[in-house]
């Protein structure tokens, strides 16, 4: 027996990996059996090359567990090692035999190779506190056995073994006080552990499972039976051609894999060459999880390299505006760093992302083109995120996402994209118009909204507290700007108009000056409006901060948020009796003004659905001005 110690960088490297570069210590299996498929992929490569008749289907992993021993053993009938390869492969850590194949095999067909960075083998020892490797290379009469306690070294000496492969034993850790390490070797973890990593290995898992069943013969007699099962499905549905496929099995693929009992609204399988390889397999869901909306979801897809998974959610694959689509991708082009499970943020991930953003927004404008029903009813889910998509990016993305929005408007009780809205914008019209509340039925009652309805132009309502945010930064949609009904300047007055309202504010100048001092800075300034036309009084505002826009900082947890403040213009009907009614009490009873001016204040804050800040006071003084 041949005694050897590992080198000083690879012992350290070994420490390493056993104690912190693997977040889970359940994933040495998936690595262990994507070594196994490895050599029977390079086994089947030689065959090809050697006209040897050995087949895919002459290829098998085998898992055996004993409880008693404490031994997890994973046998493979591939290429198998001579003692240099074993030297080599296990005696230098980092030293990877499947990478050097792959590199002088580059331009080979149907083989792939997953275990290119040699470190993954020294996973097990995670689990196991002794690992014995017995292997025998194809067309060799020799075996040898190679022995590990972990970082002091290892033993080569030669075996017995009958068949060309190679047989890696585990022996079980025991349990400690916070580890469970008996989970290792019982049936129900090793078939979980292999359906979530490795299900699509290209090879037969086998494993002899104990089963009960009804003796021959009689009716309530059980007896133990062992039974041979595959564990892996082998043929992963994104592999297949799309023209095998139905909806109704991607749509269970989707409801399968992740527990939803609906059906999604559209699925995307794609597969790419060139730059960025990859197939993909994304799904667009009905509905929005409970927690979508909140700090704790997570977003991603699954991602594979050569059916094996690497990742549960790798969130650089989506952008956050398309988090809520749900998937994997397999590539065999990424680079990964150290183990499967920590990936480079490398030129090609991004590749990768950036296609995948392609092809997510292409399907929702196909989707919105051919099925507006199913459209609208993503976006009842889902418009959310998007519109954040433009406000968090301060615009970036309004290229990108712009003709995805949809709004409800003052033309029916259906949704509206902004291609549609200026599509049918009349000539004369400057802006795009909109309103902004809490529900359609409050938008609809607004007495800001009365001039514009008056001109026949389309209003816009916004109902989602991100949507002023959204279109600020938007600034415009094809040069047509946004413009809410509560600006300052509509653009719908005529130079006539404008200088008649000029001229009626001059002479009640005192009065509107008087009012916003008795206002106490609640209010900028006292206006007259000609937006107004059955409506006593509204709140307006200057400046980029809306009413609507204080009314969602107002709730949010930073206090600089909560303290901004809209600059608010208190607006009087010219032509209703109440405008003649102030004019005619400034003149007979000043302190009248000042009690009509808060109530007014208040009326115009109620219809905007802002809290005032006595309402017993107002009710009071209503009730004094109703009993005069």
């Amino acid at each position: 027996m041949e005694t050897k110690e590992f080198k000083a960088e690879s012992k350290r490297l070994l420490e390493m990996m056993i104690n912190s570069i693997y977040t889970h210590k359940e994933i040495f299996l998936r690595e262990l059996i994507s070594n196994a498929s490895d050599a029977m992929d390079k086994l089947y490569f030689r065959s090809m090359s050697e006209n040897t008749g050995i087949t895919r289907s002459d290829m098998a992993i085998r898992i055996e567990a004993d409880k008693d021993a404490r031994t997890l053993t994973i046998t493979d009938n591939g290429i198998g090692m001579t003692k240099e390869e074993l030297e080599n492969n296990l005696g230098t850590i980092a030293k990877s035999g499947s990478l050097a194949f792959k590199t002088e095999n580059e331009k080979v067909d149907d083989v792939n190779i997953i275990g290119q960075f040699g470190v993954g083998f020294y996973s097990a020892f995670m689990v196991a506190k002794k690992v014995t490797v017995i292997s025998k290379a194809y067309g060799s009469d020799s075996a040898f056995l190679w022995t590990s306690e972990g970082v002091d070294g290892y033993s080569i000496e030669d075996a017995n073994k009958d068949s060309h492969g190679t047989k890696i034993i585990l022996e079980i850790k025991d349990n400690a006080e916070d580890e469970n390490y008996d989970e290792f070797l019982a049936p129900y973890k090793i078939k979980s552990l292999i359906r979530k990593y490795s299900d699509y290995i290209r090879y037969p898992i086998t494993m002899d499972v104990e089963h009960e069943r009804l003796k021959e013969g009689t009716e309530n007699e059980y007896e133990k039976e062992i039974v041979t099962e595959t564990l892996n499905s082998m043929t992963p549905i994104w592999k297949k051609s799309k023209s095998e496929l139905k909806d109704e099995e991607y749509n269970q693929f989707y409801k399968d894999k992740y527990y939803d009992h609906e059906d999604p609204i559209a699925h995307i399988h794609t597969s790419t060459e060139g730059t960025a390889t990859y197939t993909a397999l994304m799904y667009i869901p009905a509905k929005a999880p409970y927690d979508y909306y909140s700090k704790n979801y997570e977003k991603g897809l699954q991602l594979y390299s050569s059916g094996v998974m690497i990742m549960e959610k790798c969130g650089d694959l989506l952008p956050d505006y398309f988090s809520f689509v749900r998937g994997l991708v397999d590539s065999e082009d990424l680079s990964l760093n150290i183990s499967r499970e920590m990936l480079q943020h490398d030129r090609q991930l991004k590749l990768i992302a950036k296609s995948l953003e392609k092809s997510i927004r292409n399907e929702l404008k196909k989707l919105l083109k051919n099925d507006r029903d199913r459209y609208e009813k993503f976006f009842d889910s889902f418009g959310m995120q998007l519109k954040y998509g433009i406000y968090e990016s301060f615009g970036a993305n309004k290229e990108n996402l712009q003709d995805l929005l949809m709004f409800k408007s003052s033309f029916g009780s259906g949704y509206v994209t902004l291609e549609e809205y200026v599509s049918r914008m009349k000539e004369e019209q400057k802006y795009i118009y909109f309103a902004s509340g809490s529900s359609v039925s409050r938008i609809e009652g607004l007495p800001q909204t009365e001039l514009v309805k008056d001109k026949g132009y389309e209003i816009l309502y916004f109902t989602d507290h991100v949507d002023e945010f959204t279109v600020q930064m938007m600034h415009d949609y094809n040069g047509k700007e946004f413009r809410s009904v509560s600006a300052d300047d509509l653009g719908l007055e005529s130079e006539a108009e404008k200088e008649e309202i000029k001229k009626a504010e001059e002479d009640s100048k005192e009065l509107f000056d008087f009012m916003t001092e008795k206002l106490a800075g609640k209010v900028k300034a006292v206006k007259l409006s000609r937006r107004l036309k059955t409506h006593p009084v509204c709140i307006t505002s200057e400046g980029m901060l809306s009413v609507e826009m204080e009314k969602v900082l107002s709730v949010m947890p930073e206090e600089q948020a909560r303290s901004a403040k809209a600059q608010k213009i208190l607006e009087i009907n010219a032509e209703h009796p109440i405008f003649a009614k102030l004019k005619a009490l400034y003149a007979a009873d000043k302190d009248a003004v000042a009690e009509y001016a808060d109530i007014l204040y208040c009326q115009a804050l109620l219809i905007e659905g802002m809290a005032i800040d006595d309402p017993v006071g107002f009710t009071n003084k209503l009730c004094e001005i109703m009993s005069k």
